[in-house]
């Protein structure tokens, strides 16, 4: 008896039914209601920072581009469906009861609209959510521009490669999906239904079946033509293993683009071979057809440039790659901003030529050395200026500048802000730990050339003394605001970088009318949040979103939250400006600053291309990390990229969160293409005040970058970049010990040889390729006036001036130092603090680091500076090493006279000697404490009455300085300095030498 074929699926019942649909239901939900969750609270955020047309216009161009993609995908695919279905044979031969087909081909006709529609839906469904990523490729395509530059092969503007090519590959490359898909979906469907049969010596295939594949086929190879004209603009972004430069080559521009035209023509003949398989009945002409594209993309896609390559190319690489290694000098420092108008190039000796002290601008340099380290720091400002356990201060601190009492300083700041992770006990609880303890406390700031005073020898040798330690200017609720040096009119701190580093990062706040405040403001006043910020939690819709999107049951029974409450979170500035901007890559690193009374933090962001042409490709990660960011895990964007702009500065309001967006760069096409898409997001540069503008550093992601292309970028020849020889390393970083992170760059205040007044610099050495003698010195200028203008001091080849590394070993192994560093690591622990490089005399080098120690006596020590150490190689070519517990003293100790030019240790730095106010004294000479060396009393016989009343009127005044130096009080000091200069200048004009 035979048996019957098998008539698909079972069905379910009923019971089996309502649990399957449940089930489904709960995935659904378990997959969709985290994002709707989000989808509404973001929506909220959004509304909150007055973003809402941001996140509007992402989501409506994901959604379109999902539409059009999935419509596309499943539409091309239902087609291919439909098609093989349509032209199935009437009668299907079984090969008997074993049949395997037979069994799918019923349950596909039990349930044809399930698959037939099913499956076109859920591919369809996949592409778009794959596709809706690709936003910023078509938002870019729409809106770009020219770069008003071209390249120099095909001659196409630059904004043809940036905002076009990427739009046409992602749309080829939809077309590939969809046709390839389509080709395996017609084909499994013609197997099913019988329009393909494997059974017999060589198959068959029925008429309708091979017109089908054989158009799908033939349009998969047009496509690929169309692939290869594309191709070749896509070599001028090559990323092919070349040791010396990107993008073509010779072999790129000779062999490969010229077998992408052979290549595209053999696809469009081969295309028409299998169109032809619509009237041939022969599929040998398709196959070869296919074979022959095959093998000609083997040799000549391949071999023939690998022939080229190895025979033509490598006997004479220097000569035959000199016009592309040109190409590719002249286009990286166009991406990369670090062109000629840019960059000075300076010829720097390396060896003095000078004195400091005849150098006016040396003063400015000398006087503004930063002795406080803010990586080393951080544990110090919490002990001393903590205040509660729940306040704290992240672990690399920030450098700014402000303007006090009419004298620019440097400042190591930091913002007091809440550090949840600092709670313990009860303070852990959910009501305190989201709405007593919601805000930080106060902005502070200590001078960075300067201490409350110097360790003497015996403290030093003992390991401890109360000084050595920042001169703290602080801003906060406990300080009178008459008092405040930099004045702050709201100084509680909601958003910022310790808030975000707890999950979840929450605070409610905010209270009904008559309710007594209940947020911690200080051990006897509490306060309720009054600000713009935070998103509306009093009605019960949203107690229940935000409840489910931190899973916290309490957010919606607590009656600590009222009608009137809000919720802050998103309280990252760095976060918050990725969010409201997401086209932009900010920088790692937000810092703190007081502008109009209050305190904001200023995020860096970038613009970036991955492709930009003929530019050489680095990866954001590895060119920006350095010590630094290895030892506190510092933020770093992760991203490939081959153009950078700093072209938007944004600010985030401490109290309140606002978000503000500034244009910086009028001149940047990407920028100019995204205020195309979001108008409105950035404000012009013209409304940023003056004030904010003079706490603009010159970010140190973008200089990191920067300085890793200068390694190279800086040679114009090709043949001398190809050969190596005159490329720069990043050295290491000398006071880190057992690694070879990079050395951070270091802001500092530098003399302007034009005006002699301070200048905010960022700075780095720079070291011989694979030497570790000083090849360059690379600043850029962070004042509004010159902002973003690079300095680059080239010494000479064959002169050997230590760098970083050497000067390190020649300073610690010097006697005085080593002998100390014995005494105090029994007891101590010894830290380096910043290796400064200071271009000083007119083509000298002084190395100056301060010296930390930190007792090792239990967990309440923190580093306290110790001494002093600098490094000077003077004009005879010997390299000279200062140690002392002041600046002053060790530099009196390798320049003879130029303490004076130092800060006095806890004094004001407006009374700082003026340079040519005293000369030098001898080598073996000791200065008097705080370095400052008064002149001698005047030599020679006076001829005259004048004469003689000029030299006793001096000789007074000589000894009022020294009274004012013992007595240690510096406003006399300064002023009898000033009296002094006068004196001496009288003493001149009566005739006296």
């Amino acid at each position: 008896m035979g048996m019957r074929p098998p008539t698909g699926l079972p069905s379910l019942s009923r019971r089996s039914r309502v649990l399957l649909v449940t089930a489904v239901v709960l995935a659904a939900l378990l997959l969709l209601g985290p994002r709707l969750t989000d989808a509404y609270t973001n929506w909220l955020w959004f509304g909150e920072v007055g973003y809402r047309s941001v996140y509007l216009g992402v989501l409506r161009t994901r959604f379109i581009l999902f539409v059009v993609i999935g419509l596309f995908v499943g539409l091309v695919v239902w087609a291919a469906l439909l098609l093989a279905y349509r032209s199935r044979p009437v009668f299907v031969p079984v090969a008997g009861p074993n049949d395997p087909i037979a069994r799918y081909r019923t349950t596909v006709m039990a349930r044809l609209r399930w698959f037939g529609i099913g499956i076109p839906v859920l591919l369809g469904l996949l592409s778009g959510l794959v596709a809706q990523s690709n936003w910023a490729t078509v938002q870019l395509f729409l809106h770009g521009g020219d770069f008003g530059q071209q390249d120099p092969q095909f001659h196409l503007d630059i904004g043809f490669y940036t905002f076009d090519l990427p739009f046409y590959r992602m749309v080829l490359n939809w077309l590939f999906v969809a046709v390839v898909i389509a080709f395996f979906a017609n084909l499994v469907t013609h197997y099913v239904f019988g329009g393909l049969r494997l059974a017999g010596r060589e198959g068959a295939l029925t008429r309708a079946a091979r017109v089908q594949l054989a158009v799908i086929a033939g349009i998969f190879v047009l496509l690929k033509a169309v692939a290869y004209w594309f191709d070749r603009y896509d070599l001028l972004s090559s990323t092919r293993k070349e040791p010396t430069f990107s993008g073509p080559s010779f072999t790129d521009i000779n062999a490969v683009l010229p077998a992408k035209l052979i290549l595209l023509s053999i696809a469009v003949i081969c295309a028409i071979a299998f169109f032809a398989g619509i009237v041939l009945r022969d599929l040998r002409v398709p196959a070869m057809a296919a074979a022959l594209l095959v093998l000609s993309s083997i040799l000549v896609g391949a071999v023939w440039p690998m022939v080229v390559e190895q025979f033509s190319v490598r006997p004479n690489a220097a000569e035959k790659e000199s016009q592309y290694i040109e190409r590719n000098i002249q286009a990286t420092r166009e991406a990369y901003g670090i062109t000629d108008d840019k960059v000075e190039y300076r010829d720097y000796q390396g060896v003095s030529t000078k004195s400091p002290l005849e150098v006016p601008a040396d003063a400015a340099t000398i006087g503004n050395a930063r002795l406080l380290d803010p990586n080393i720091l951080s544990p110090t400002f919490t002990q001393l200026q903590q205040r509660k356990n729940f306040y704290g201060f992240p672990e690399s601190l920030d450098i700014d500048r402000y303007n006090v009492n009419g004298e620019l300083q440097d400042y190591i700041v930091a913002a007091r802000e809440l550090h949840p992770a600092a709670l313990s006990g009860n303070q852990k609880d959910w009501i305190n730990q989201h709405t007593v303890y919601t805000h930080g406390n106060g902005f502070v700031a200590a001078p960075a050339n300067r201490v409350n005073k110097p360790q003497s020898d015996a403290q030093s040798a003992s390991g401890g003394s109360d000084s050595g330690y920042p001169l703290f200017t602080v801003s906060d609720l406990f300080t009178e605001k008459d008092k405040q040096q930099i004045k702050v009119d709201q100084p509680r701190i909601y958003f910022g970088e310790l808030i975000s580093q707890t999950d979840p990062d929450y605070a409610i706040v905010g209270s009904a009318e008559g309710e007594a405040p209940r947020e911690y403001d200080s051990d006897t006043a509490q306060f309720t949040y009054d600000g713009s910020g935070g998103v509306p939690v009093g009605n019960w819709f949203n107690r229940l979103a935000f409840a489910a999107k931190y899973a916290e049951r309490n957010i919606l029974f607590s009656s600590a939250i009222s009608d009137d409450s809000k919720i802050l979170f998103n309280r990252s500035p760095r976060d918050r400006v990725q969010k409201v901007a997401p086209w932009l890559t900010t920088d790692g690193n937000a810092y703190p600053a007081v502008v109009g009374e209050r305190i904001v933090w200023i995020v860096d962001a970038y613009t970036t291309l991955d492709k930009y042409p003929y530019a050489q490709s680095t990866s954001l990660d590895g060119a920006v990390e350095d010590s630094i960011d290895k030892k506190t895990g510092r933020a770093i964007p992760r991203k490939e990229v081959s153009y950078i702009r700093n072209s938007v500065k944004a600010t985030v309001d401490a109290y309140d969160g606002t978000v503000t967006l500034y244009e910086t760069d009028t001149n940047d096409p990407v920028l100019n293409a995204w205020q195309g898409v979001f108008p409105d997001a950035v404000k012009p540069e013209s409304e940023i005040s003056a004030e904010l503008r003079a706490h603009f550093r010159y970010p140190e992601d973008l200089f990191k970058v920067q300085r890793e292309m200068l390694t190279k970028y800086h040679v114009d020849n090709p043949r001398e970049f190809f050969t190596n020889n005159a490329f720069w390393s990043v050295p290491s970083d000398p006071t880190i010990e057992g690694g070879t992170f990079n050395q951070p760059p270091y802001y500092v205040l530098l003399g302007d040889p034009k005006t002699n007044k301070p200048v905010f610099n960022l700075t780095s050495s720079m070291v011989g390729y694979n030497r570790e003698y000083l090849s360059a010195y690379i600043s850029v200028r962070s004042d509004p006036e010159g902002y973003g203008k690079f300095t680059v001091l080239q010494l000479p080849g064959e002169t050997q001036t230590q760098g970083p590394q050497q000067t390190q070993n020649s300073m610690t192994t010097a006697d005085a130092v080593s002998r100390e560093k014995t005494l105090l690591s029994n007891s101590n622990k010894i830290r380096y603090g910043n290796l400064l490089t200071l271009p000083v005399a007119d083509g000298g080098i002084l190395y100056v680091e301060p010296f930390y120690n930190e007792r090792n006596t239990g967990s309440s020590t923190f580093p306290q500076l110790l001494r002093v150490l600098v490094s000077y190689r003077d004009s005879g070519g010997g390299v000279k090493v200062g140690y002392a517990a002041t600046l002053a003293d060790a530099l009196n100790q390798v320049i003879p006279g130029a303490g004076s030019l130092a800060t006095p240790f806890g004094g004001d730095p407006s009374v700082k000697p003026k340079p040519g106010a005293t000369p030098p004294v001898d080598q073996g000479s000791t200065p008097p404490a705080g370095g400052v060396v008064p002149p001698p009393p005047a030599t020679g016989t006076p001829s005259t009455p004048t004469q003689e009343a000029a030299a006793a009127e001096l000789s007074r005044k000589i000894e009022a300085v020294r009274t004012a130096m013992r007595t240690g009080n510096f406003a006399d000091f300064g002023k009898a300095l000033e009296e002094l200069d006068k004196a001496v200048q009288d003493y001149q004009d009566a005739g006296g030498r």
